[in-house]
Protein backbone atom coordinates (compact mmCIF):
# COMPACT_ATOMS: atom_id res chain seq x y z
CA UNK A 1 0.00 0.00 0.00
CA UNK A 2 1.31 3.70 -0.75
CA UNK A 3 0.64 6.85 1.45
CA UNK A 4 1.46 10.06 1.41
CA UNK A 5 3.54 10.61 5.05
CA UNK A 6 3.32 13.63 7.32
CA UNK A 7 -0.90 14.44 6.82
CA UNK A 8 -2.57 15.92 9.83
CA UNK A 9 -5.57 12.90 10.64
CA UNK A 10 -8.61 14.36 10.18
CA UNK A 11 -10.48 14.05 13.23
CA UNK A 12 -13.64 11.65 11.43
CA UNK A 13 -10.56 8.94 11.44
CA UNK A 14 -12.77 6.37 13.93
CA UNK A 15 -15.74 7.48 11.72
CA UNK A 16 -13.69 6.21 8.62
CA UNK A 17 -12.89 3.07 10.57
CA UNK A 18 -16.85 2.56 11.64
CA UNK A 19 -17.56 2.98 7.94
CA UNK A 20 -15.32 0.42 6.86
CA UNK A 21 -16.23 -2.01 8.60
CA UNK A 22 -20.00 -1.11 8.20
CA UNK A 23 -19.17 -2.20 4.53
CA UNK A 24 -17.43 -5.24 5.04
CA UNK A 25 -20.23 -6.25 7.38
CA UNK A 26 -22.54 -5.09 4.25
CA UNK A 27 -20.90 -7.54 2.07
CA UNK A 28 -21.05 -10.65 4.24
CA UNK A 29 -23.15 -12.42 2.27
CA UNK A 30 -21.39 -12.05 -0.86
CA UNK A 31 -17.64 -11.88 0.58
CA UNK A 32 -19.28 -15.44 2.53
CA UNK A 33 -20.52 -16.90 -1.15
CA UNK A 34 -16.74 -15.75 -2.89
CA UNK A 35 -15.23 -18.40 -0.27
CA UNK A 36 -17.58 -21.11 -0.45
CA UNK A 37 -17.82 -21.07 -4.49
CA UNK A 38 -13.60 -21.32 -3.99
CA UNK A 39 -13.57 -23.69 -0.88
CA UNK A 40 -15.52 -25.95 -2.94
CA UNK A 41 -13.88 -26.55 -5.82
CA UNK A 42 -10.25 -26.82 -4.83
CA UNK A 43 -7.29 -26.37 -7.12
CA UNK A 44 -3.49 -27.19 -7.69
CA UNK A 45 -0.45 -24.46 -7.96
CA UNK A 46 -0.53 -22.41 -11.37
CA UNK A 47 -3.92 -24.31 -11.62
CA UNK A 48 -6.63 -21.92 -9.87
CA UNK A 49 -8.40 -21.19 -12.84
CA UNK A 50 -11.90 -21.76 -11.18
CA UNK A 51 -10.82 -19.25 -8.17
CA UNK A 52 -9.21 -17.00 -11.21
CA UNK A 53 -12.77 -16.61 -12.55
CA UNK A 54 -14.98 -16.53 -9.18
CA UNK A 55 -12.26 -13.40 -8.16
CA UNK A 56 -12.51 -11.66 -11.03
CA UNK A 57 -16.38 -11.55 -11.31
CA UNK A 58 -16.15 -10.38 -7.67
CA UNK A 59 -14.54 -7.28 -9.05
CA UNK A 60 -17.01 -6.92 -11.58
CA UNK A 61 -15.12 -8.32 -14.89
CA UNK A 62 -14.57 -11.39 -16.68
CA UNK A 63 -11.45 -13.08 -16.36
CA UNK A 64 -9.03 -12.12 -19.35
CA UNK A 65 -7.54 -14.98 -21.10
CA UNK A 66 -4.07 -13.61 -21.70
CA UNK A 67 -1.74 -14.01 -18.91
CA UNK A 68 -1.30 -11.76 -16.08
CA UNK A 69 1.75 -9.71 -14.85
CA UNK A 70 3.67 -12.43 -13.72
CA UNK A 71 3.26 -14.24 -17.46
CA UNK A 72 0.53 -16.96 -15.23
CA UNK A 73 -3.24 -16.99 -16.23
CA UNK A 74 -4.14 -17.30 -12.65
CA UNK A 75 -1.99 -14.28 -11.89
CA UNK A 76 -3.89 -11.08 -12.00
CA UNK A 77 -4.26 -7.11 -11.17
CA UNK A 78 -8.09 -6.34 -11.20
CA UNK A 79 -9.02 -2.75 -11.34
CA UNK A 80 -8.72 -0.74 -8.41
CA UNK A 81 -9.22 3.08 -7.35
CA UNK A 82 -11.43 4.83 -5.64
CA UNK A 83 -10.37 8.91 -5.83
CA UNK A 84 -7.60 9.27 -8.33
CA UNK A 85 -4.75 6.58 -9.60
CA UNK A 86 -1.49 6.99 -8.55
CA UNK A 87 1.67 7.45 -10.42
CA UNK A 88 5.17 6.67 -9.46
CA UNK A 89 6.74 9.59 -7.67
CA UNK A 90 3.39 11.74 -7.32
CA UNK A 91 3.16 11.12 -3.86
CA UNK A 92 -0.21 9.86 -3.44
CA UNK A 93 -0.92 6.06 -1.39
CA UNK A 94 -1.09 2.98 -3.10
CA UNK A 95 -2.00 -0.54 -1.10
CA UNK A 96 -1.57 -3.75 -2.31
CA UNK A 97 -3.12 -6.39 -1.33
CA UNK A 98 -2.64 -10.09 -2.39
CA UNK A 99 -4.95 -12.37 -2.90
CA UNK A 100 -3.98 -16.20 -2.81
CA UNK A 101 -5.64 -19.66 -3.29
CA UNK A 102 -4.20 -22.74 -3.51
CA UNK A 103 -5.50 -25.96 -2.04
CA UNK A 104 -3.28 -28.77 -0.08
CA UNK A 105 -2.48 -31.72 -2.67
CA UNK A 106 -5.16 -34.64 -1.33
CA UNK A 107 -6.56 -32.04 1.38
CA UNK A 108 -8.70 -29.49 -0.52
CA UNK A 109 -8.57 -25.95 1.05
CA UNK A 110 -6.48 -27.37 4.10
CA UNK A 111 -4.74 -24.30 5.30
CA UNK A 112 -7.73 -21.64 4.56
CA UNK A 113 -6.45 -20.18 1.42
CA UNK A 114 -10.22 -19.41 0.83
CA UNK A 115 -10.47 -17.49 3.76
CA UNK A 116 -7.29 -15.62 2.72
CA UNK A 117 -9.05 -14.96 -0.67
CA UNK A 118 -11.71 -13.48 1.71
CA UNK A 119 -10.44 -11.29 3.57
CA UNK A 120 -8.26 -9.64 0.26
CA UNK A 121 -11.38 -8.89 -0.92
CA UNK A 122 -12.87 -7.72 1.84
CA UNK A 123 -10.25 -5.33 3.47
CA UNK A 124 -8.22 -2.31 2.27
CA UNK A 125 -8.60 -3.55 -1.44
CA UNK A 126 -12.40 -3.91 -1.68
CA UNK A 127 -15.71 -3.46 -0.07
CA UNK A 128 -14.30 -1.97 3.24
CA UNK A 129 -11.56 -0.19 2.15
CA UNK A 130 -12.93 1.13 -1.61
CA UNK A 131 -16.42 2.07 -0.16
CA UNK A 132 -14.55 4.03 2.99
CA UNK A 133 -11.78 5.82 0.63
CA UNK A 134 -14.05 7.80 -1.22
CA UNK A 135 -14.92 9.54 1.21
CA UNK A 136 -11.23 10.48 2.07
CA UNK A 137 -9.24 13.48 1.12
CA UNK A 138 -6.27 11.80 0.15
CA UNK A 139 -6.12 10.19 -3.04
CA UNK A 140 -5.31 6.83 -2.82
CA UNK A 141 -5.13 3.76 -4.82
CA UNK A 142 -5.55 0.22 -3.90
CA UNK A 143 -4.25 -2.63 -5.85
CA UNK A 144 -5.45 -6.10 -5.26
CA UNK A 145 -3.28 -8.90 -6.60
CA UNK A 146 -4.48 -12.20 -7.88
CA UNK A 147 -1.17 -14.15 -6.54
CA UNK A 148 -1.08 -18.47 -7.57
CA UNK A 149 0.79 -21.06 -6.37
CA UNK A 150 1.81 -20.04 -2.90
CA UNK A 151 2.66 -23.28 -1.37
CA UNK A 152 4.53 -24.55 -4.48
CA UNK A 153 6.13 -22.27 -7.51
CA UNK A 154 5.44 -18.90 -5.52
CA UNK A 155 3.49 -16.66 -7.39
CA UNK A 156 4.12 -13.29 -5.42
CA UNK A 157 7.61 -13.88 -6.41
CA UNK A 158 6.57 -14.28 -9.98
CA UNK A 159 5.58 -10.86 -9.49
CA UNK A 160 7.96 -9.62 -7.88
CA UNK A 161 9.81 -10.00 -10.79
CA UNK A 162 7.82 -8.77 -13.09
CA UNK A 163 7.82 -5.38 -11.05
CA UNK A 164 4.20 -5.35 -9.79
CA UNK A 165 5.13 -4.29 -6.15
CA UNK A 166 7.39 -1.57 -7.50
CA UNK A 167 5.71 1.35 -6.40
CA UNK A 168 3.60 0.36 -3.09
CA UNK A 169 4.30 1.51 0.07
CA UNK A 170 2.53 -0.94 2.09
CA UNK A 171 1.32 -4.65 1.55
CA UNK A 172 -1.34 -6.13 3.90
CA UNK A 173 -2.62 -9.68 3.80
CA UNK A 174 -3.70 -12.58 6.93
CA UNK A 175 -3.78 -16.41 7.00
CA UNK A 176 -5.79 -18.78 9.14
CA UNK A 177 -4.37 -20.14 11.83
CA UNK A 178 -5.39 -21.50 15.98
CA UNK A 179 -4.45 -18.50 17.11
CA UNK A 180 -4.26 -14.46 16.57
CA UNK A 181 -1.23 -13.14 16.39
CA UNK A 182 0.13 -9.73 14.44
CA UNK A 183 3.57 -11.88 13.46
CA UNK A 184 4.70 -15.33 13.77
CA UNK A 185 8.01 -16.33 12.72
CA UNK A 186 7.94 -17.66 9.09
CA UNK A 187 11.16 -19.10 8.17
CA UNK A 188 13.15 -19.45 4.88
CA UNK A 189 13.02 -22.32 2.59
CA UNK A 190 14.76 -24.31 -0.50
CA UNK A 191 13.44 -27.20 -1.86
CA UNK A 192 15.36 -29.31 -3.71
CA UNK A 193 15.03 -32.27 -5.77
CA UNK A 194 17.53 -35.54 -5.38
CA UNK A 195 18.02 -37.64 -8.38
CA UNK A 196 20.75 -41.20 -8.21
CA UNK A 197 21.22 -42.53 -11.19
CA UNK A 198 22.83 -46.15 -11.56
CA UNK A 199 22.74 -49.05 -13.35
CA UNK A 200 19.99 -51.85 -13.41
CA UNK A 201 20.81 -55.68 -13.20
CA UNK A 202 19.25 -58.42 -12.21
CA UNK A 203 19.04 -58.48 -8.30
CA UNK A 204 19.55 -62.07 -8.16
CA UNK A 205 21.34 -63.59 -11.11
CA UNK A 206 23.84 -60.79 -11.63
CA UNK A 207 23.89 -58.60 -8.28
CA UNK A 208 27.18 -57.20 -8.28
CA UNK A 209 26.78 -56.04 -12.15
CA UNK A 210 23.74 -53.10 -10.36
CA UNK A 211 24.64 -49.98 -9.01
CA UNK A 212 21.53 -49.72 -6.63
CA UNK A 213 20.23 -45.61 -6.65
CA UNK A 214 17.53 -46.51 -3.98
CA UNK A 215 20.47 -47.68 -1.48
CA UNK A 216 22.10 -44.27 -2.35
CA UNK A 217 18.39 -42.78 -1.77
CA UNK A 218 18.13 -44.82 1.68
CA UNK A 219 21.84 -43.50 2.73
CA UNK A 220 20.67 -39.95 1.99
CA UNK A 221 17.63 -40.42 4.22
CA UNK A 222 20.04 -41.72 6.57
CA UNK A 223 22.65 -39.26 6.62
CA UNK A 224 20.15 -36.52 6.90
CA UNK A 225 18.79 -38.25 10.35
CA UNK A 226 22.19 -38.27 11.79
CA UNK A 227 22.65 -34.52 10.93
CA UNK A 228 19.79 -33.53 12.98
CA UNK A 229 21.60 -34.54 16.15
CA UNK A 230 24.00 -30.99 14.96
CA UNK A 231 21.15 -29.26 13.47
CA UNK A 232 19.76 -25.86 15.32
CA UNK A 233 16.33 -26.38 17.50
CA UNK A 234 15.14 -23.83 14.51
CA UNK A 235 15.96 -25.85 11.70
CA UNK A 236 13.79 -28.13 10.09
CA UNK A 237 14.47 -30.68 7.05
CA UNK A 238 11.45 -33.25 5.98
CA UNK A 239 11.46 -34.91 2.66
CA UNK A 240 10.33 -38.41 1.11
CA UNK A 241 11.41 -40.85 -1.09
CA UNK A 242 9.66 -40.38 -4.10
CA UNK A 243 11.11 -43.38 -6.68
CA UNK A 244 12.68 -46.03 -5.09
CA UNK A 245 12.46 -48.92 -8.21
CA UNK A 246 10.01 -50.55 -10.23
CA UNK A 247 10.20 -54.80 -8.92
CA UNK A 248 12.02 -56.28 -6.09
CA UNK A 249 14.04 -58.26 -8.54
CA UNK A 250 15.66 -55.16 -10.36
CA UNK A 251 18.00 -53.02 -8.82
CA UNK A 252 16.87 -49.82 -8.80
CA UNK A 253 19.06 -47.59 -12.05
CA UNK A 254 17.26 -44.88 -10.55
CA UNK A 255 15.85 -42.78 -7.38
CA UNK A 256 15.14 -39.59 -6.59
CA UNK A 257 13.89 -37.83 -3.06
CA UNK A 258 11.92 -34.63 -2.58
CA UNK A 259 13.29 -32.46 0.62
CA UNK A 260 12.39 -29.10 2.07
CA UNK A 261 15.07 -27.15 3.50
CA UNK A 262 13.81 -24.44 6.54
CA UNK A 263 15.56 -21.94 8.80
CA UNK A 264 14.89 -18.60 10.93
CA UNK A 265 17.13 -16.49 7.88
CA UNK A 266 18.59 -16.88 4.98
CA UNK A 267 21.97 -16.52 6.15
CA UNK A 268 21.66 -19.67 7.58
CA UNK A 269 19.31 -21.48 5.37
CA UNK A 270 22.24 -21.05 3.09
CA UNK A 271 24.29 -23.15 5.75
CA UNK A 272 21.68 -25.34 6.53
CA UNK A 273 21.52 -26.55 2.53
CA UNK A 274 25.17 -26.90 2.51
CA UNK A 275 25.41 -29.70 4.87
CA UNK A 276 22.19 -31.70 3.48
CA UNK A 277 23.69 -31.30 0.12
CA UNK A 278 26.99 -32.94 1.04
CA UNK A 279 24.89 -35.64 2.57
CA UNK A 280 23.08 -36.26 -0.52
CA UNK A 281 26.73 -36.37 -2.26
CA UNK A 282 27.96 -38.38 0.04
CA UNK A 283 25.44 -41.13 -0.70
CA UNK A 284 25.91 -40.64 -4.17
CA UNK A 285 29.99 -41.39 -3.52
CA UNK A 286 29.40 -44.42 -1.13
CA UNK A 287 27.16 -46.51 -3.44
CA UNK A 288 28.47 -45.12 -7.00
CA UNK A 289 25.61 -43.37 -8.27
CA UNK A 290 25.90 -39.77 -10.11
CA UNK A 291 23.60 -37.48 -8.36
CA UNK A 292 21.55 -34.40 -9.13
CA UNK A 293 20.68 -31.57 -7.02
CA UNK A 294 17.97 -29.55 -8.64
CA UNK A 295 16.39 -26.80 -6.66
CA UNK A 296 13.09 -25.30 -6.84
CA UNK A 297 12.00 -22.68 -8.89
CA UNK A 298 12.57 -19.74 -6.21
CA UNK A 299 13.70 -19.83 -2.40
CA UNK A 300 11.65 -18.59 0.18
CA UNK A 301 12.79 -15.48 2.19
CA UNK A 302 11.35 -15.53 5.95
CA UNK A 303 8.92 -13.11 6.84
CA UNK A 304 10.23 -9.78 8.11
CA UNK A 305 8.48 -8.36 10.86
CA UNK A 306 7.37 -4.53 11.03
CA UNK A 307 6.96 -3.20 14.26
CA UNK A 308 5.20 -0.12 13.50
CA UNK A 309 2.30 -1.94 11.30
CA UNK A 310 1.77 -4.98 14.11
CA UNK A 311 1.35 -2.57 16.60
CA UNK A 312 -1.17 -0.50 14.82
CA UNK A 313 -3.06 -4.14 13.84
CA UNK A 314 -3.14 -5.39 16.99
CA UNK A 315 -4.64 -1.78 18.87
CA UNK A 316 -7.55 -2.06 15.74
CA UNK A 317 -8.06 -5.98 16.62
CA UNK A 318 -8.15 -5.74 20.47
CA UNK A 319 -11.04 -3.06 19.60
CA UNK A 320 -12.51 -5.79 17.53
CA UNK A 321 -12.42 -8.03 20.59
CA UNK A 322 -9.38 -10.30 19.14
CA UNK A 323 -7.76 -11.49 22.04
CA UNK A 324 -3.68 -12.25 20.76
CA UNK A 325 -0.74 -14.87 22.05
CA UNK A 326 1.51 -13.26 24.15
CA UNK A 327 4.86 -11.99 22.99
CA UNK A 328 6.62 -14.73 24.45
CA UNK A 329 4.53 -17.45 22.26
CA UNK A 330 5.71 -15.83 19.33
CA UNK A 331 9.53 -15.41 19.88
CA UNK A 332 9.66 -18.91 21.03
CA UNK A 333 7.21 -20.55 18.07
CA UNK A 334 7.51 -21.34 14.60
CA UNK A 335 6.06 -21.03 11.26
CA UNK A 336 6.00 -22.30 7.87
CA UNK A 337 7.23 -20.62 5.09
CA UNK A 338 5.12 -18.21 2.64
CA UNK A 339 6.26 -16.45 -0.48
CA UNK A 340 4.48 -13.05 0.84
CA UNK A 341 8.18 -13.67 2.85
CA UNK A 342 10.00 -12.39 -0.19
CA UNK A 343 7.63 -9.69 -0.68
CA UNK A 344 8.73 -8.26 3.25
CA UNK A 345 12.23 -7.75 1.82
CA UNK A 346 10.73 -5.55 -1.58
CA UNK A 347 8.43 -3.33 0.28
CA UNK A 348 6.99 -3.09 4.35
CA UNK A 349 4.58 -5.70 4.78
CA UNK A 350 2.09 -7.35 7.61
CA UNK A 351 0.88 -10.97 7.68
CA UNK A 352 -1.05 -11.36 10.45
CA UNK A 353 -2.73 -15.04 11.45
CA UNK A 354 -6.27 -15.43 12.41
CA UNK A 355 -8.13 -17.88 14.62
CA UNK A 356 -11.09 -19.29 12.35
CA UNK A 357 -13.11 -21.28 15.55
CA UNK A 358 -11.38 -24.21 15.17
CA UNK A 359 -8.72 -26.06 17.22
CA UNK A 360 -7.50 -28.09 13.64
CA UNK A 361 -4.39 -28.13 12.96
CA UNK A 362 -3.31 -26.37 9.17
CA UNK A 363 -2.45 -29.56 6.49
CA UNK A 364 -5.27 -31.70 8.26
CA UNK A 365 -8.80 -32.92 6.96
CA UNK A 366 -10.24 -31.36 10.24
CA UNK A 367 -9.03 -27.75 8.67
CA UNK A 368 -10.14 -28.32 5.65
CA UNK A 369 -13.66 -28.67 7.13
CA UNK A 370 -13.10 -25.86 9.54
CA UNK A 371 -11.99 -23.11 6.75
CA UNK A 372 -15.56 -23.90 5.10
CA UNK A 373 -17.44 -23.83 8.09
CA UNK A 374 -20.14 -20.97 8.51
CA UNK A 375 -18.12 -20.14 12.19
CA UNK A 376 -15.11 -19.63 10.08
CA UNK A 377 -16.95 -16.62 8.54
CA UNK A 378 -17.25 -14.36 11.53
CA UNK A 379 -13.68 -14.55 12.29
CA UNK A 380 -12.54 -14.22 8.83
CA UNK A 381 -14.62 -10.99 8.61
CA UNK A 382 -13.34 -9.50 11.69
CA UNK A 383 -10.04 -9.91 10.45
CA UNK A 384 -10.53 -7.73 7.24
CA UNK A 385 -11.90 -5.20 9.26
CA UNK A 386 -8.47 -4.84 11.19
CA UNK A 387 -6.74 -5.19 7.96
CA UNK A 388 -9.16 -1.96 6.57
CA UNK A 389 -8.31 0.17 10.08
CA UNK A 390 -4.94 -0.57 9.97
CA UNK A 391 -4.35 0.75 6.32
CA UNK A 392 -6.57 3.33 7.38
CA UNK A 393 -4.35 4.56 10.06
CA UNK A 394 -1.37 4.17 7.54
CA UNK A 395 -2.88 6.67 5.80
CA UNK A 396 -4.10 8.91 8.08
CA UNK A 397 -2.12 9.41 11.30
CA UNK A 398 0.98 11.41 11.16
CA UNK A 399 4.07 10.24 10.77
CA UNK A 400 2.71 6.20 11.11
CA UNK A 401 4.11 5.48 7.51
CA UNK A 402 7.49 7.04 8.50
CA UNK A 403 7.90 4.91 11.21
CA UNK A 404 6.52 2.18 9.02
CA UNK A 405 9.43 2.68 6.66
CA UNK A 406 11.89 3.07 9.05
CA UNK A 407 11.26 -0.57 10.67
CA UNK A 408 11.92 -2.18 6.79
CA UNK A 409 15.08 -0.27 6.43
CA UNK A 410 16.19 -1.75 9.86
CA UNK A 411 15.43 -4.80 9.46
CA UNK A 412 16.78 -5.18 6.23
CA UNK A 413 20.11 -4.41 7.67
CA UNK A 414 19.44 -6.63 10.25
CA UNK A 415 18.78 -9.61 8.20
CA UNK A 416 22.43 -9.58 6.84
CA UNK A 417 21.25 -11.30 3.94
CA UNK A 418 23.17 -13.71 2.17
CA UNK A 419 20.98 -15.08 -1.00
CA UNK A 420 22.97 -13.73 -3.64
CA UNK A 421 26.12 -16.42 -2.93
CA UNK A 422 23.66 -19.36 -4.17
CA UNK A 423 23.30 -20.41 -7.00
CA UNK A 424 19.79 -22.30 -8.11
CA UNK A 425 21.12 -24.16 -10.92
CA UNK A 426 21.12 -28.01 -10.96
CA UNK A 427 24.02 -29.30 -9.83
CA UNK A 428 24.86 -32.23 -10.86
CA UNK A 429 27.78 -34.36 -8.98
Amino acid sequence: MGVGGGRRGPPGLEALKLRASECIEAAAERLGALSREIWAAPELAYEEHGAHRALTRFFGREAPDPPGPCGRTTCWTPPSGPNGRRRPGSGAPAAGLPLRVRRAAGLGHACGHNLIAEVGAAAPGAEGGLETLREAAPPVQIIVLGTPAEEDGGGKIDLIEAGAFNHLDVVFMAHPSQENAAYLPDVAEHDVTVKYHGKTSHAAAYPWEGVNALDAAVLAYNNLSVLRQQMKPTWRVHGIIKDGGVKPNIIPSHAELVYYLRAPSMKELSTLTKKAEDCFRAAALATGCSVELIGGAHDYYNVLPNRSLAKAYVENGEKQGIEFISDDSVLNGLSGSTDFGNVTFVVPGIHPYFYIGSDALNHTEEYTVAAGSQEAQFYTLRTAKTLAMTALDVIFKPGLLERVREDFKLQLQKEEFLNATREDTPAVA
